[in-house]
């Protein structure tokens, strides 16, 4: 009898583990408002400073700037619109 009580609570605890996981996952993949709302420049600012100095954007050319933001967006965790907003702004401040 014991046994059965202890892997029912296992289940139960699987179970809570699990839906906490499934929300937690789906919430994490849609980007908040906010960020979207946010423009390459704010993006840019806010993400690239973080780990390093911002570069000019003429500093690369603009074919240069979409090898980087692929780059980037690995290194620094960066959505696909993030990465495409920022590279805009990037590449139209040349």
């Amino acid at each position: 009898m014991k046994k059965y009580k202890t892997i029912q609570r296992l289940s139960a605890v699987l179970i809570i583990v699990a839906a906490v996981i499934t929300i937690t996952s789906i919430n994490g993949c849609a980007p908040s408002k906010a960020v979207a709302a946010k423009t390459g420049v704010q993006l840019w600012s806010e993400n690239c400073q973080r780990c390093h100095n911002t570069p000019s954007p003429s500093t690369f050319s603009p074919e240069m700037w979409e090898t980087v933001g692929m780059h980037m967006q690995t290194r620094a965790l960066l959505t696909e619109d993030e990465r495409k907003k920022i590279v805009e702004f990037l590449k139209s401040s040349r």
